[in-house]
């Protein structure tokens, strides 16, 4: 049996460049950075960067471009690749890259928008225009956790 799975959990390096295979399919790349930090034998703070190359293809690719940006946290899920080429001089090129086959992205950190989980959605509206309506009203009945049928 063989397995092939990354799991990175980063943030973004720079922003993500989408582009068009001749096919027509979408093709989005960017990199992640993950941090770790341990201490040495002698109790020192270490600290070390690792970078990945990101590939994500299709319509993940257009969403991936639109709402991820440099420093903002995403979690990505895919396979290990490695392509090779040979260059303009000859010499035969390597690059090592995750093939995303999922994206989570993290938490919104600034910007008039956010992205609703739940609904899939992004909400636009004016910060103002959703606070207007006031405060969401929860019933006030106690759940008993034995009428949840689950």
């Amino acid at each position: 049996m063989y397995l092939n799975k990354a799991i990175i959990i980063g943030n973004l390096t720079r922003d993500p460049e989408l582009k068009a295979l001749p096919s027509g399919v979408n093709v989005t790349t960017f990199s992640l950075a993950t941090n770790r930090v341990w201490k040495d034998k002698n109790g020192a703070k270490q600290e070390s960067a690792d970078y990945h190359n990101i590939v994500v293809f299709g319509r993940q690719a257009e969403t991936a471009a639109q709402y991820l940006k440099k420093g903002a946290s995403a979690l990505v899920e895919g396979r290990m690749q490695t392509r090779s080429w040979e260059g303009p001089d000859g010499k035969k090129n390597y690059r090592t890259e995750v093939v995303a086959d999922r994206i989570q992205f993290g938490p919104r950190t600034s910007g008039g928008e956010s992205f609703n989980k739940e609904e899939g959605a992004k909400d636009t509206a004016p910060k103002e225009d959703k606070d207007a309506g006031g405060a969401i009203e929860y019933p006030s009945e106690e759940i008993n956790p034995d009428d949840i049928p689950f």
